[in-house]
């Protein structure tokens, strides 16, 4: 089985079901990059970095894991950031006990997510109100010495993908503590009712994309039209594949 496909520099773990409870007790920086952050990374070198640097890397995109199979012959396990979550949330006899920092794009995602949480059972909830980063330079002395002084099991970090990777190598870098950071983007809000409903079954169709162009067309449908120029540079890159 493979083990996990370098592509631009980047190393994807190919992770299965059953590899969850073995991964989700490690620390360090999860993400879960998009099509359309994928997309991007020629021109952002902070994300593209970011995700090179990150401890874990899951293929999130059903595009990515569409274009691998169809025209480079390689078949992975798509693992995305809904997935991730709705394991993680069920493990309620590892949360119960533990404390977790949610940082949040505004205040009624914050309210909707700290409410969610609080109900999940972790022992305690922490919610952060994220300024207006500017990815170029991302620099929050703030959020470093509240997360250094509360020492959180988790950081759950619910912001757009291209900010929160640049977020989450940011932290790893500057926090005393050593802990597991979550770069779930906006999958949080599929379990609060904020954005488009979806379950497993959809999840597993690779659908997800669709069903948020459902939801919300303006805001999403350009967004993974872009995509397709992530197709391009897969077409012309080199890739590993570790078995």
């Amino acid at each position: 089985m493979i083990k996990n496909v370098c592509f631009k520099n980047i190393k994807f773990n190919n992770f299965q079901n059953k590899d969850f409870k073995k991964f989700f007790k490690n620390i360090g920086l999860f993400v879960f990059p998009s099509g359309p952050g994928l997309a991007s990374i020629k021109i952002n070198s902070n994300y593209h970095l970011a995700l090179i640097r990150a401890n874990y890397v899951f293929f999130d995109s059903g595009f990515f894991v569409l274009f691998l199979k169809l025209f480079k012959g390689i078949k992975v396990n798509k693992f995305s950031g809904y997935k991730f979550l709705d394991y993680f949330f069920n493990e309620s006899l590892v949360i119960k006990n533990k404390s977790i920092f949610s940082i949040d794009p505004d205040k009624e995602n914050l309210k909707l997510n700290k409410k969610f949480l609080k109900k999940k059972g972790f022992k305690k909830v922490f919610n952060y109100l994220a300024p207006n980063y500017h990815t170029e330079n991302i620099l929050d002395k703030n959020l470093i010495n509240k997360l250094n002084s509360i020492k959180p099991n988790y950081i759950l970090i619910n912001l757009g993908g291209g900010t929160q990777e640049i977020l989450g190598y940011y932290l790893k870098k500057k926090l005393k503590l050593k802990t597991s950071i979550y770069c779930t983007g906006g999958a949080i809000s599929y379990f609060t009712g904020k954005q488009a409903p979806i379950n497993r079954f959809l999840d597993n169709l690779y659908l997800g994309w669709f069903i948020r162009i459902l939801f919300n067309p303006r805001l999403f449908l350009y967004r993974y039209l872009v995509t397709f120029k992530f197709l391009i540079a897969l077409l012309i890159s080199k890739i590993t594949i570790n078995q």
